[in-house]
């Protein structure tokens, strides 16, 4: 069985406290056409690459009925950078203004079977995955990246059609697992394509 959640997929609901001190359940963004689901934390290098992209294509795709909510799923023991009171520090420095929400117990990044941060998840308005992988081909430096992977999604997905890469890998660290090895993924995960 696979670790990651399988395109049709009906989105797994979370119930999770946000930087602004609000819970957030799917129900929150029950007005959305689409909703963008990305594993995120505070450390990862790709995550640090691809911060004021998310926060423009956030911009970009709420006009158009897109919304967007960011979990940190990594345990912060071993992590302090990922702990709460840090998320609500980075989630001001970089004017985030989707939901920054913790997983302190992981199990939204177990039910959507997160790999890496980030990863992303597209999902349509009967909240079936459409989308799930990278947002580009480099996290880490945008004038770099040259397949914009998320964006083409989101951009097939509202004109009705179905995105031409609707699976890819997403690049970046592992998600930080309880008591694991820093590098530790499930053995039932493997790459994506």
């Amino acid at each position: 069985m696979a670790f990651t959640l399988k395109l049709a997929a009906k989105a797994p609901d979370f119930h999770l406290l946000g930087v602004d001190d609000k819970e957030y359940s799917l129900d929150s963004f029950k007005q959305a056409k689409m909703l963008i689901v990305v594993f995120s934390c505070n450390h990862c290098p790709a995550v640090i690459g691809s911060e004021d992209r998310m926060v423009k294509l956030y911009k970009d795709y709420k006009p158009k009925g897109v919304e967007m909510i960011a979990i940190n799923s990594n345990e912060d023991v071993f992590h302090p950078e990922d702990s709460f009171e840090n998320m609500k520090l980075r989630a001001r420095e970089k004017g985030f203004l989707f939901p920054y929400v913790r997983d302190a117990t992981q199990s939204a990044a177990k039910a959507y079977g997160a790999l890496r941060t980030p990863h992303f998840y597209v999902f349509d308005k009967d909240r079936r995955l459409r989308y799930t992988g990278r947002m580009d081909n480099n996290p880490y430096s945008a004038s770099k990246a040259d397949q914009h992977d998320l964006r083409n999604a989101l951009d097939a997905l509202l004109a009705g059609k179905k995105p031409q890469a609707e699976v890819t890998n997403p690049i970046g660290c592992n998600v930080k697992w309880q008591g694991r090895d820093a590098h530790w993924m499930p053995p039932e995960a493997c790459d994506l394509v």
